[in-house]
């Protein structure tokens, strides 16, 4: 079957209510330097590498964060990304699960946003 869709993910907007405190709290996480937000204050754009964009999305505040991770990030370090994260008091809610191809571990953004990170096994 074919489809003029491509299978490539240009960018994945993450819902937040507090644009400068998600800021600073994604910004501490990832490690990057906070720059200008866009979009009249409601978009930030998260420096990344590779392809996919990231993005920072304060235009719709009532949003609900159930459900699962919708996107994960890479390590190539599990442990020191669970110091790091444990750090900066950042809420785990998993332990390290290796399920074969990676480990992962689950944890919440300030607005309960679900978030994973990856290592291949």
């Amino acid at each position: 079957m074919n489809s003029p869709i491509q299978r490539r993910v240009g960018q994945v907007f993450v819902p937040v209510r507090d644009m400068h405190a998600s800021i600073s709290w994604y910004a501490a996480v990832l490690g990057f330097e906070p720059g200008d937000v866009s979009h009249g204050g409601t978009i930030f754009d998260i420096p990344t590498e590779g392809e996919t964009r990231l993005a920072l999305d304060a235009n719709r505040p009532d949003f609900s964060p159930s459900g699962p991770p919708r996107f994960f990030f890479w390590t190539d370090d599990m442990g020191a990304t669970v110091r790091h994260l444990q750090g900066l008091g950042v809420t785990i809610t998993s332990d390290v699960e290796d399920i074969g191809s990676v480990f992962f571990v689950q944890f919440l953004d300030p607005d309960g946003n679900p978030l994973m990170v990856c290592q291949r096994a």
